[in-house]
């Protein structure tokens, strides 16, 4: 293994640039297998509770904020009675408007659209999430990689109209293109992703440290791409988020007051704390505390993982920013798992360890776990849900 950072941007001699079909198929058809099973399991179980699994993925929670801003756009918001201000301006426009285009082309509803574009981009997410893995470990850590990408417990999450899927293809083809030294396409991708979801300063973030990493190492690639690259990355986020300060009237930080109209934050994970700690206040919500300690310690220890296995300084970088950003946010608790969800990298080491096994018993490992996901994705949705 080569030391920290040094296959950010030197593609390995036997991959083509561009993991081909061919070579991704394992990954990306045990992928389709497992998405499928947990679509079935959620039919079934809607259809015995007589709710539609249809609706669950696509007009509920989020999905709904999204189609609204597709079909109206910005400016709907909800007066709480409480005094907060639910605002749609919260919800980055890339997504909505891949839903307007796909259903000012096609017959599809604004639901519809966003069903496929969530559809489509889930596979591109798995493919990038095995070229990631394939270049860092080799094409059977890729397979197990995906494999386990899917089967986490709330990868139904990768099904819905949400933007977690489209958010998690454009950060790991991203991150390719930084391993790969094809920095104007890394920073393009970074200004899509950024265009996507706040957690997008965790791709723009992981360009900006390869890059710098590159230029005090070496300066064997064109300077001017990196540069341009970096220069590139930023802007979808800083963008849309002047943008609002711009609408909303309150300058560069408006798009912080909308947040917080959301109560979401960063306050350095003291009100997650706060939470966990409420936990053991009563028997049993103090075995849930337990468990989210034990959650929040199995990341660690995930993430250094990474670091003592020397992944790419890219990689690690966006796989700390979005665990941290996650962790750390004062918002809805219930949604942490599904934050997590584009922090792929998280799971390479398993993914390795994974590999190493034969391959019947690997098979039998992500099996178990792909009908574990498929049930628990569907008591899930039809109960509180991701909110």
């Amino acid at each position: 293994m080569t030391a920290l950072g040094t296959r950010d941007t030197r593609p390995l001699p036997t991959h083509p640039a561009l993991p081909t079909l061919r070579r991704a198929a394992p990954a990306l058809l045990g992928y389709v297998a497992v998405r499928v099973l947990g679509l079935l399991a959620l039919a079934v179980w809607s259809a015995a509770r007589d709710k539609s699994a249809y609706k669950l993925l696509t007009a509920r929670w989020d999905s709904l904020w999204y189609t609204r801003v597709a079909e109206l756009g910005y400016g709907y918001e909800v007066r709480l009675p409480g005094g907060d201000v639910h605002s749609n301006l919260a919800f980055f426009p890339l997504l909505p408007w891949l839903e307007r285009l796909l259903a000012s082309v096609s017959p599809m509803s604004y639901a519809d659209a966003g069903f496929a574009v969530s559809a489509l981009a889930s596979l591109a997410a798995a493919w990038g999430v095995f070229a990631v893995a394939d270049h860092v470990y080799g094409r059977r850590a890729g397979v197990c990689a995906v494999l386990l990408w899917a089967v986490l417990p709330v990868g139904i999450v990768q099904s819905m109209a949400y933007s977690e899927s489209l958010f998690t293809a454009l950060a790991a083809w991203s991150l390719y293109a930084v391993l790969t030294g094809r920095w104007l396409t890394a920073g393009t991708l970074a200004l899509l992703a950024g265009l996507t979801r706040p957690v997008g300063l965790a791709v723009v973030a992981a360009v900006w440290a390869a890059a710098i990493a590159s230029f005090v190492r070496d300066g064997s690639a064109p300077r001017w791409r990196r540069a341009l690259g970096m220069l590139i990355a930023p802007l979808g986020a800083a963008g849309y988020v002047l943008w609002v300060g711009h609408r909303t009237g309150k300058g560069p930080l408006g798009y912080l007051d909308v947040q917080a109209g959301w109560r979401n934050g960063f306050d350095g994970g003291a009100a997650f704390a706060r939470f966990v700690a409420d936990k053991f206040t009563s028997f049993p919500s103090a075995l849930a505390g337990v468990g989210l300690i034990v959650g929040v310690a199995l990341l660690i220890w995930l993430y250094v993982t990474c670091v003592r296995q020397r992944q790419p300084l890219p990689v690690l970088v966006y796989a700390g920013v979005v665990t941290v950003l996650a962790l750390c946010a004062s918002s809805y608790f219930g949604s942490k798992p599904r934050l997590l969800l584009p922090a792929f990298p998280l799971l390479l080491p398993l993914a390795r360890g994974l590999a190493r096994l034969r391959t019947s018993r690997s098979v039998l490992v992500t099996g178990v776990a792909a009908v574990a996901s498929a049930v628990y994705g569907a008591f899930w949705l039809n109960g509180s849900g991701p909110p």
